[in-house]
Order: structure tokens, then sequence, then C-alpha cells
């Protein structure tokens, strides 16, 4: 089988998550991934979070614009050591947001305030592909497999697609 070029022209990016420091920082996972892939690629658009000025209003105009665009195809997660997904933090009220899309959230364990979509927002998505690697990840895996209610036990969608390396799995 002979791989095909994926066409970028018609792709348009957004971000579940993002921290809340300019493009240019590098803690923003918006300005590695221009580095390492969008400004190689050239999709139609990349439409960060950050925007200068308040976190909230930059929360609110994430939050129209992906009201206005059509659901998302497919969202990519990760799982963090404690099981959190997207900016989506155990014990942050951002767990129990029903109405909103996109919401301001932080904790004490993460250094920047964060953007993130909500639970309704990835649930929206057609497909959901969620990746897990390296040793530092098994016993959370532990735990989701035996059905413990951390954030990514939430991840809800019309496809979830789980890839786990051996290493996070034991």
């Amino acid at each position: 089988m002979r791989a095909t070029a994926l066409d970028w022209a018609p792709i348009e990016v957004f971000f579940g998550d993002d921290r809340f420091v300019p493009v240019d920082s590098p803690d923003s996972n918006e300005g590695q991934a221009r580095r390492a892939m969008f400004d190689h690629v050239a999709p139609r658009a990349v439409h960060g979070m950050y925007r200068a000025g308040p976190i909230e209003d930059a929360a609110d105009a994430y939050e129209k614009l992906v009201q206005g665009a059509p659901p998302i195809e497919v969202v990519h997660l990760g799982v963090g050591p404690d099981g959190h997904t997207a900016s989506l933090f155990p014990g942050t009220p951002a767990l129990d947001e029903t109405r909103r899309l996109v919401v301001v959230n932080g904790d004490d364990l993460h250094e920047h305030p964060r953007i993130t979509f909500t639970f309704p927002a990835i649930a929206r998505a057609r497909l959901v592909v969620v990746t897990v690697s390296g040793p530092e990840k098994r016993e959370v895996m532990a735990r989701l497999r035996a059905g413990e209610d951390l954030p990514a036990a939430r991840i809800r969608a019309e496809e979830v697609v789980w890839l786990c390396d051996r290493a996070a799995l034991g």
C-alpha cells in the first residue's frame, strides 16, 4: 500500500487546551505545535487560544469560535500522571461544566492558568484519540482500568480510541 500525503489546505486546527502564555513562550502548546508541524504543512487555519488581555476574555472568544464552527472531527488528547486530560484537572470546577465548551481552569500543581475544552466540547467530536505512553503513566493507567473516577475516565465521544504503549500499561 502506498502512503498518500495529507492535503492540509482544507483542515482547520483547534486546540483543546493551552497554557495562558504568548505563542512565542516555550510553555505554549500552540507555539510548540506550530514550530514542530503546522508551520510546515499549511493548514487552512490554526485557531490559537491565547490573546492579549484577561484570560476570561480569551476563553469567551474561543467559546464563540468553537460554538460557531462545525463539530470538530478529531480531538487528540493525552493523560497526565494525575489523571487529567486537556486541562481538566482533578478536583477543579471545570470537571462539572455542562453548558460551556471552553472555560478557564487551573490548579496549584500546574504553573500557568489554562484555557480548556470541557467534556461537552470533547463529546461533540466524531473521534477522540487518547495517546498514553511511558512508564510514568503506568500507575494512572492502572487507576483508570480499575474504574477510578479520574478526569480521563470521563472522556466521551461518538468514538474513543486509546493508544497506549506497553510501558504505560505495565
